[in-house]
């Protein structure tokens, strides 16, 4: 990687989950983001997400903080498919994804049909493709899709130019991803991708799967991924968001000291 990449970082949302969208796109400003990812639909119970489809003051503070900073908008997310999911009700959130400039919305595979998966995930991009949105699938080793072959599968399978796949440095680890995996994938599938390090150590339970992957991550460089290697692997230029949740540092020093700290590590691991 070269130094150009570094202008194409984006703030994933769940790196400073507690900031609402506007505080996180000047945030993000402030500390050397071009781009930021927003969680606009809520993943669990007990984790924020920030619903500007209908919450119509906080998405004029949105607009009126991309305007000020001139970060803008990268991806909107989260998009679980399940077995009751409603592709068509989904169209506010594309929607305001489209007014906000996002180019992408990620999804993720909680749906066991994977005829009916991959039937939603071709609506999804068919919705998107009315507001200029492609539809990303995101696998995790804990879902029935769990290896990136299987989710390049999956998008094939759609037959939509606008399907991807979001490769995530940490879910390809634990789900004992190869780089020759990454060359069978094509160029065009691959759009984005999260980079963030964990110890190498893997956790041999779904708590330690499902805790490093929503709460504690490491700062690219300082754990046992060979993120280098994947971004090697990965398309030329590919943008990076940086997706690195660590509560219990951010108790302590800030959500802005972390992402200060996130970016300057990974600006030091591929400008190195």
């Amino acid at each position: 990687m070269n130094g150009s990449a570094v202008t194409d970082f984006s703030l994933a949302h769940l790196t400073a989950l507690s900031l609402p969208p506007p505080e996180l796109i000047r945030v993000a400003a402030r500390t050397g983001y071009r781009t930021v990812g927003l969680r606009l639909i809520q993943v669990t119970p007990q984790t924020p997400g920030y619903p500007l489809m209908t919450d119509k003051p906080m998405l004029r503070e949105t607009r009126a903080a991309m305007a000020d900073t001139g970060v803008g908008v990268f991806d909107i997310e989260f998009v679980k498919i399940e077995p009751t999911t409603d592709i068509a009700a989904l169209e506010p959130f594309f929607a305001v994804g489209a007014e906000l400039g996002a180019r992408y919305v990620v999804a993720s595979p909680y749906d066991p049909d994977l005829s009916r998966l991959t039937d939603r995930l071709a609506e999804m991009c068919d919705l998107g493709a009315r507001y200029g949105i492609g539809t990303v699938l995101e696998f995790f080793p804990w879902t029935n899709v769990a290896s990136l072959p299987h989710a390049a599968e999956i998008i094939e399978a759609t037959g939509r130019a606008n399907a991807g796949i979001l490769v995530d440095t940490l879910h390809f680890d634990r789900c004992s991803g190869t780089l020759e995996q990454i060359d069978r994938v094509p160029a065009s599938r691959l759009p984005f991708v999260h980079v963030c390090d964990v110890p190498a150590e893997r956790p041999t339970t779904l708590e330690g799967l499902l805790h490093h992957a929503r709460a504690e991550r490491l700062p690219p460089g300082k754990g046992g991924i060979d993120i280098l290697g994947v971004l090697k692997h990965m398309p030329p230029g590919i943008p990076v968001a940086l997706e690195v949740p660590m509560e219990a540092l951010t108790r302590e020093i800030g959500p802005e000291a972390v992402v200060l700290r996130v970016r300057e590590a990974a600006t030091r691991l591929l400008d190195g």
